[in-house]
């Protein structure tokens, strides 16, 4: 059964999200795992792609735009469906894809934006009434 982890950020900016994403990522793919992360759209999908490119300047985080060259081991969409990708899922978006249980792991980030929080919470009661094995984070 899908593992759901919650990134819990005491900060309100959304900016922050995507540090966290790339984060995760980069974390996940030390340790040989294949990454999908679920951007809220195309824009914000070419800004966490940049991001990545640059993350960390001494290494090189491998990773696509879903679809594209590199997309293998990181792919990030906005919606799509995940293709091959069933390993570890970055949600950004604030609503729970239709494809997430299809993931042996799938990370929530939480911001302290109202909106943001209000989603997740619901997010939050979703998997744990349906029996998901839920972690928080602090972070």
């Amino acid at each position: 059964m899908t593992l759901v982890g919650f990134y819990v950020m005491q900060t309100s900016d959304p900016g922050q999200r995507l540090r966290v994403a790339a984060r995760l990522a980069d974390k996940a793919f030390q340790r040989g795992h294949r990454i999908f992360i679920n951007t809220t759209d195309e824009a914000q999908a070419a800004v966490l792609d940049e991001l990545l490119w640059n993350f960390k300047p001494a290494s090189f985080i491998p990773h696509g735009l879903h679809g594209q060259e590199h997309s293998e081991t990181i792919a990030i969409g906005w919606g799509q469906e995940p293709d091959d990708h069933n390993d570890l899922l970055i949600n950004l978006q604030l609503a729970i894809p239709s494809f997430f249980s299809r993931f042996q792991r799938v990370a929530e980030v939480v911001t302290q934006e109202p909106d943001s929080l209000a989603a997740l919470r619901k997010s939050w009661t979703f998997y744990k009434d349906r029996g998901y094995q839920l972690e928080k984070h602090d972070l």
